[in-house]
């Protein structure tokens, strides 16, 4: 499990560089597929699956309380999308896409320190 806090760490890493580099790359992807029912599923999945893995994983990292509740938040984050169902869901990202497009380099720089932090925590 820890190395799939590695990997997914990583990939936050490469997401957040491209977000910093080109934002147009990655906004243009997710406008292009907000109303495809699998970005819904998959933000959904990943998020129970990392939060899983966080949690029980915490315990062997460097930050267990912050590593755990990172865990929580994870698993409500899926809660929530799940919950507000798919429509609410669109919205929901027509809204952040709007909204966080003039902060997008700032974001993606953020995104790639919190990969980098989940890759250290469990090295």
């Amino acid at each position: 499990m820890s190395l799939f806090i590695i990997v997914f760490g990583l990939l936050i890493v490469i997401a957040g560089t491209i977000l910093t580099i080109s934002p147009k790359v990655i906004i243009d992807f997710l406008e292009s597929n907000k109303e495809k029912l699998w970005i819904h599923i998959l933000a959904v999945v990943v998020r129970v699956i990392l939060g899983i893995c966080l949690i029980l994983q915490s315990n062997i990292s460097k930050f267990p309380i912050i590593v755990e509740i990172f865990g929580w938040l994870s698993l409500t984050a899926a809660i929530l999308i799940t919950v507000i169902g798919r429509s609410s869901f669109q919205q929901l990202m027509n809204w952040v896409i709007t909204k966080v497009k003039p902060y997008a380099r700032l974001g993606g720089l953020v995104s790639a320190g919190f990969g980098v932090f989940l890759i250290y925590a469990f090295i």
